[in-house]
């Protein structure tokens, strides 16, 4: 089961960095219920990839990596940059140089 585990994870970044590339050399996305929300495709491709490098890692080193606590923080760490892509795919979605204003 474990392999089966792994190949899926694999086959799932695999997918992600293609759907990346494509968004940040091409400027595509796959079509979708969400692609209209996309206003900066590039960027949206940015934070693509660097979700699939923190995801990655937290998935390889820590739950598939077994029951060691000694990884806990570097897999801790990929959750944090998970954080950083998804914050970043989320300002895709927004106009560039929009800027919250105090009036």
């Amino acid at each position: 089961m474990h392999e089966a585990t792994v190949i899926l994870a694999v086959l799932f970044l695999a997918t992600g960095a293609a759907l990346s590339v494509a968004a940040i050399a091409a400027g595509w996305i796959m079509p979708g219920r969400g692609r209209a929300k996309v206003l900066r495709p590039r960027v949206w491709g940015y934070g693509t990839l660097v979700a699939n490098a923190g995801i990655g890692t937290y998935l390889f080193v820590g739950p598939l990596q077994g029951p060691d606590m000694g990884n806990f923080p570097v897999a801790m760490g990929g959750m944090a940059v998970f954080a950083a892509g998804m914050y970043v795919q989320r300002q895709a979605m927004k106009p560039a140089g929009a800027r919250k204003t105090s009036s």
